[in-house]
């Protein structure tokens, strides 16, 4: 009985250290050490547009900006920068992608949102940034955050029309609130190259990886324990399933991280107005990049007519 006590407990302990270990890697936002030159360096796009996107960067770094502050439903302190075009003028809410930077991964749709004159909430997700937490959920708690935001603004602004558009992480976790009690002067939701699901991309992930499946109930545990939210609770498919909110999807044809088979299966499982635009030389995140009169076009259009429906 002893021996078996024993075995039980240390196997208890290596389930236990595996799903920290999976957690740290996965999810702990904090130990995120990326930069702007290694984004670079794995992607194609970016490479052969480093010194557009680096002067958009700088753009944003220079743009006058009010710093705003809210707390999400379990008490997160959370941080954004508001951009103010002009009294009345729609706003959008940037979400950058996963343990990312929002001056780097939203600087294509800064510009292009002043180029529309509409004014900017450019958030820092949880975790990340100068926002609270550590944990990322690949938009399981992140949706409440921005639900939060788009009440901030509301409360705020009153009926301004408001727009989401997110990359990446960012895209899927707009599409994930399209469910949720949205008001109703959320007018659209943009998602850039999302994932249709936490649990999809985590496993996909692994298997680039060269792990075993047999490895992923452990990074369930590790979300689980210690970050405190169930990965297989939210997706994307399921949410726009439900959802009364205009969607449009782009993604890059070249995708090598989130595959595009994502974005048709999300378009053909969304339940409301949708539009799914492609960009046929687009690594992950670059279709800005690759094409910005294309990009700006779609947005354009997007936009437009999710106004004119509520004028």
């Amino acid at each position: 009985m002893k021996s078996l006590s024993l075995a039980l407990g240390v196997g208890a302990l290596g389930v236990g250290g595996g799903a920290y270990y999976a957690y740290r890697q996965a999810f702990y936002a904090r130990s995120s050490k990326k930069n702007i030159k290694g984004y670079f360096e794995k992607n194609i796009s970016f490479q052969k547009a480093k010194d557009e996107v680096e002067q958009m960067i700088a753009e944003i770094d220079a743009s006058p900006y009010e710093s705003v502050f809210v707390k999400s439903y379990d008490g997160t302190r959370l941080f954004a920068k508001y951009y103010h075009k002009e009294d009345g003028a729609p706003v959008q809410i940037l979400i950058h992608g996963y343990k990312g930077k929002a001056n780097r991964d939203m600087c294509g749709a800064y510009r292009l949102a002043r180029q529309l004159g509409h004014s900017v909430l450019l958030i820092d997700q949880r975790g990340c940034g100068s926002s609270q937490g550590d944990t990322v959920s690949f938009g399981v708690l992140e949706r409440h955050d921005l639900l939060a935001w788009i009440n901030y603004l509301t409360q705020r602004f009153g009926n301004v029309p408001i727009f989401l558009l997110g990359i990446s992480m960012g895209g899927a976790t707009a599409l994930m609130t399209t469910d949720m009690n949205l008001p109703e002067n959320v007018k659209g939701v943009i998602a850039d190259c999302p994932y249709t699901s936490p649990e999809d991309i985590v496993k996909k992930v692994c298997s680039d990886r060269g792990m075993p499946k047999q490895i992923f109930p452990l990074v369930t545990l590790g979300a689980r324990l210690y970050g405190k939210f169930d990965i297989t609770s939210q997706s994307a498919i399921s949410s726009v399933a439900k959802s009364k909110v205009p969607i449009l999807i782009i993604h890059g044809r070249k995708d090598g991280f989130v595959p595009c088979e994502m974005a048709q299966r999300i378009y053909d499982a969304a339940n409301c107005e949708k539009t799914l635009v492609l960009f046929d030389e687009a690594d992950h995140c670059a279709s800005y990049v690759s094409d910005p009169q294309k990009y700006k076009t779609s947005v354009c259009d997007f936009v437009n007519l999710c106004l004119e429906k509520t004028a």
